[in-house]
């Protein structure tokens, strides 16, 4: 049988089913039978492509244009994301391809909305379009084979980098200039494997202010889902509601020279999965906004000059 697969969104903190155009509140057309959380709900796959099907046999809690999509994941327990995870990315820094993943984490205070404002405290503020994998069913030293049984579904994600604060040290470190609260816009909605015609194969994009930035396709990414979740599971327990944001294809702004600004709109796309649109507001500054470190002048002259390192 041919399943459609869920698309679930957060809507005021509350876990909600969703076609194109009107939401469905979970734990009412359940008959109270399933959590409103939307992060007990990412345990129950089975169940939401289930009660999916079913969207017809309801009324509407409202249309979707009517609300706000808070975070589909909310308060995931942890947050790992992947570097130099597309060839092109790291070509474009002069990088060598890392032998294994490179992983890093983003603190899960960074987590925020599909449409919330993203805060910045410096001018070297970054964007870096990436795809999120959603754990579903707990697992430690899960094989390649069995690695999607325990994704619950993809989103968009935006992994924005705060340049000073990663390059103030040498080697950089990368967990809190990702981590400012905003830095990690993820959304609108989990949707189900089962509801993507070919989920190792999406189309990503990002704009800024209209402007075509990146534009790649997921199976690009030099280590993929599985490998992911394999490697990381050797090491840690994933969890249900643990986030993997994958890397990030060529067209950074640390590369480019061109950075966020205040009123950028950014554009974040993953053809299946949505679009995150979050405007960039400049805030005061932060201790370090006005330190260059000398890792990050290279990146900047080499752009200047229209070089990689």
């Amino acid at each position: 049988m041919y399943v459609l697969g869920f698309k679930l969104a957060n809507i005021g903190g509350r876990a909600a089913l969703t076609n194109e155009v009107n939401y469905y509140d979970v734990e009412t057309i359940s008959g109270g039978s399933m959590s409103s959380d939307p992060m007990v709900l990412l345990g129950s796959s089975r169940e939401l492509d289930e009660l999916s099907l079913r969207l017809n046999e309801f009324d509407p809690t409202g249309p979707l244009d009517s609300v706000a999509l808070a975070p589909p994941v909310p308060r995931p327990g942890n947050c790992y994301a992947v570097g130099l995870n597309y060839r092109n990315h790291a070509e474009e820094a002069n990088l060598p391809i890392p032998p294994v993943p490179m992983v890093f984490t983003k603190h899960t205070n960074c987590i925020t909305g599909p449409t919330q404002d993203i805060v910045m405290k410096s001018d070297f503020v970054d964007y870096e379009a990436e795809l999120v994998a959603v754990i579903g069913k707990d697992g430690k030293d899960i094989s390649l084979r069995n690695a999607y049984d325990h994704i619950a579904g993809f989103c968009v994600g935006q992994d924005i980098s705060d340049r000073p604060v990663q390059f103030s040290a040498t080697p950089p470190q990368f967990n809190l200039g990702k981590s400012f609260d905003t830095f990690g816009p993820i959304g609108p909605v989990v949707t189900s494997l089962s509801g993507l015609q070919n989920y190792e194969s999406l189309e990503i994009e990002c704009e800024v202010s209209g402007e075509l930035r990146q534009k790649d396709n997921t199976r690009e990414l030099i280590f993929d889902i599985p490998a992911l979740v394999a490697y990381l599971s050797e090491i840690v327990t994933l969890r249900s509601g643990d986030i993997i944001f994958t890397g990030t294809p060529s067209g950074v702004g640390a590369v480019s020279g061109k950075f966020l600004r205040h009123g950028d709109i950014l554009s974040t796309t993953i053809h299946g999965l949505g679009t995150l649109k979050n405007r960039c507001v400049r805030a005061a500054d932060h201790s370090r906004a006005d330190v260059i470190p000398e890792n990050l002048t290279k990146l900047l002259k080499a752009a200047r000059s229209k070089k990689t390192l």
